[in-house]
Parts: structure tokens; C-alpha cells; sequence
């Protein structure tokens, strides 16, 4: 029994530009690895805060497989991130996506910022987590997708 909501898998496409780079960010760059995803807005309140420390946390939690994952925070305003959330969530690719078309591909629009996303190592879209997130939970199943996914590979 998976913690996380399945979603209808379809694969994303599209783009956005790094805020600390600004440079283009593909969603196909980030295959081969499992993803984190967030949305919200750059201004980031306590909500928003909130998910970046789960993500931190639950792929710390990963231990060895750690390196399998990615996090990706679509910022879907554009407002610039605060510095200190660069030290705070280093590694979290931080992309501007106000006029991607991949915030498009995420259901409900309206509710887009009240979870975090799984995307596989192929680019599918196919899992959100609840908004009253319980991180242990997240944890366990992000647990068991890399065992099944580690021994498919091997």
C-alpha cells in the first residue's frame, strides 16, 4: 500500500530558467534520476518553507540512494528567491516556470502549491503526496520505488 495518490503516468516535457544561473532547465535533463517537485511561489511563506525542509529531509533519509534523487522547485511567479533559501536548500534546482508550459502538465492548477510531486527516472508525472504531508510515510514509499527501481537495473 503506497502513501502517495498515483497519478495517470504521462510524461513531462517543457522548460524554465534557473534562478542562480539562469540558465535553461529541460525536465529531460533530470532523467535518469527520481524527482522531488514542489510549486510555489518565489516569495515562499511557511507553507511553502515547509515542503523544501520535507524534501531536504526525506532524501537525507535515503541514505545511500540519496544521489538518485533530485528537487525541483518550480517557482510558478517568478518572484526572485531570497538568499538565504540558497544556503538553506542547496541542491533544490530553483526554476522560474510562470510561462513554462510543464506547470500546465500538473493537475489542478488550483492546488498545485499543496504538494509535492514524484516524477520517475523517466520523466513521468506519477505520484502526489497529501497536503498534510507526513514525511516518514513519504519517505517509506520513495524507500520502496528505489529498491524496486535499483533492482530492475541491476
Amino acid at each position: 500500500m503506497n502513501y502517495g495518490e498515483l497519478l495517470d503516468l504521462h510524461k513531462l516535457s517543457g522548460s524554465g530558467v534557473t534562478q542562480d544561473e539562469n540558465t535553461i532547465l529541460r525536465i529531460k535533463d533530470l532523467h535518469g534520476k527520481w524527482v522531488m517537485l514542489t510549486i510555489d511561489s518565489g516569495n515562499c511563506d511557511q507553507a511553502c518553507q515547509q515542503k523544501l525542509y520535507f524534501m531536504r529531509q526525506i532524501r537525507t533519509m535515503q541514505n545511500k540512494d540519496m544521489h538518485r534523487i533530485e528537487r525541483l522547485w518550480l517557482v510558478d511567479d517568478n518572484v526572485p528567491v531570497e538568499d538565504r533559501f540558497w544556503e538553506e536548500y542547496k541542491g533544490t534546482q530553483i526554476v522560474n516556470a510562470r510561462d513554462s508550459e510543464l506547470l500546465d502538465q500538473i493537475p489542478s492548477r488550483e492546488t498545485q502549491r499543496n504538494h509535492i510531486y514524484l516524477i520517475d527516472p523517466y520523466g513521468n508525472l506519477m505520484m502526489r503526496f497529501p497536503e498534510d504531508l507526513e514525511p516518514r510515510k513519504m519517505s517509506d514509499d520513495l524507500k520502496r520505488l528505489l529498491q524496486v527501481s535499483h533492482d530492475e537495473h541491476m
